[in-house]
């Protein structure tokens, strides 16, 4: 992605972000699997309820790229160790979600939008079965595909980074597959495409 069209994202983008994060925090929260989107459940103490807020991490900060591999709800093989060199996007969804319902459209722009600038998404989902999936990603013309985590190998390869009971909750990763950031709860587009950028522009 040329440096140029990079830079002009992210000035625009990075203006926008904090009241992105702040409306998405008046907006819906993380929910629970099996929750009909109110009060989130999440494990780890440190974690606030899902209000869209994000963390971002320096390169210097990352910790070492998390082993995800298994099969989408098609069938098919996925590994990330093969998707070295692109940015990629993990976002952690169930489809009774209120705010995964909410986000699905913002996602689809992003991944038309970066579809030719070494980006990739990945859904994750641990909750629902290929039907329920498959149906989701129909209803929202999602063409990324996503993660069967029903043994929760993907969520436990990221420790630390999403609450396992806290969904939506979406990873950006640079290229060598680091954790670069994290947004926990409704992910706006303003947003995840800001740090989409300030990964790109590290290049």
């Amino acid at each position: 992605m040329p440096e140029a069209r990079t830079t002009a994202r992210t000035s625009a983008r990075r203006a926008l972000a904090a009241l992105a994060a702040g409306a998405a925090a008046l907006a819906l929260v993380a929910c629970s699997p099996g929750d009909d989107g109110g009060d989130p459940t999440v494990v780890d103490p440190g974690y606030q309820e899902g209000t869209g807020a994000f963390t971002t991490w320096s390169p210097a900060e990352r910790t070492d790229a998390p082993q995800i591999a298994g099969v989408d709800f098609d069938g098919n093989a996925i590994d990330l160790a093969d998707w070295r060199g692109d940015v990629v996007v993990l976002n952690f969804w169930y489809a009774a979600c209120p705010p995964c319902r909410a986000e699905a459209p913002d996602l689809v722009s992003i991944a038309d939008t970066y579809a030719g600038d070494g980006v990739r998404l990945l859904g994750v989902n641990g909750t629902d079965d290929a039907a329920t999936a498959n149906a989701f990603k129909q209803t929202y013309g999602i063409t990324f595909p996503s993660l069967d985590d029903g043994d929760a190998t993907a969520v436990a390869a990221l420790e630390g980074l999403v609450p396992l009971r806290a969904m939506p909750t979406t990873v950006v990763l640079d290229t060598e597959g680091r954790p670069a950031a994290r947004i926990v709860g409704l992910a706006t587009e303003t947003t995840l495409a800001g740090l989409i950028d300030d990964v790109l522009a590290e290049g």
